[in-house]
């Protein structure tokens, strides 16, 4: 993800009224960031996912992986139609699946292949990926901010929500891999109270 400095540099409006051309280009170099960025992390879960051995983080690697794939594919047709006709395309979804990262962990939960406690270094990948989508939420909640257009708000609402359900899932997964007894008696606690 891009440091603060960069970002700020990119998202800057140095001018009062700027031409119109002027904040495109802004969104533009963002959502080109954006694109990298999403298959950058794409290629980090992937590489995470062979080298866990700790099922529950394998799998949260793989499905967030293949998640950051669907968004890079979307920001790809969004940057093509937009650099091509010149401003936001009408034909853009607004919709990406709802995030499946959250069931990884208790999808996995009567297998003991998922209850190996995490080792330092998955434990490291993990804590680098909370840092990714935290950044990404931060990033697509501005480029929302920055933007006039509903559809444009409503689109970088959209991708701001999935990185966080990331975040929070590598949140747990996190808890998980410290200390999965813990979390599972903290999980099955929650189901019996219903909480």
């Amino acid at each position: 993800m891009l440091p603060e400095s960069t970002l700020s540099s990119i998202m800057q409006n140095k001018y009062d009224h700027p031409p119109k051309g002027v904040f495109m280009d802004k969104r533009m170099n963002a959502l080109t960031f954006a694109l990298e960025n999403e298959q950058k992390e794409r290629e980090f879960y992937l590489a995470h996912a062979r080298k866990t051995r700790n099922m529950a983080g394998k799998n949260m690697f793989k499905q967030i992986a293949d998640e950051e794939k669907e968004h890079y594919e979307m920001l790809r047709k969004l940057h093509d139609k937009w650099q091509e006709q010149k401003k936001w395309p009408a034909t853009v979804p607004l919709k990406v699946k709802k995030s499946q990262a959250g069931m990884v962990l208790k999808s996995m939960s009567a297998k003991k292949s998922a209850r190996i406690t995490g080792t330092e270094d998955e434990l490291k990948a993990v804590r680098t990926a909370i840092d990714f989508e935290a950044r990404g939420v931060a990033l697509y909640t501005k480029l929302g901010k920055q933007c006039k257009d509903p559809k444009e708000i409503a689109f970088f609402e959209m991708l701001a929500g999935v990185e966080r359900e990331h975040l929070l899932s590598l949140k747990d997964t996190e808890e998980f891999l410290a200390d999965p007894a813990t979390w599972y008696q903290h999980m099955e606690r929650s189901g019996l109270d219903g909480a």
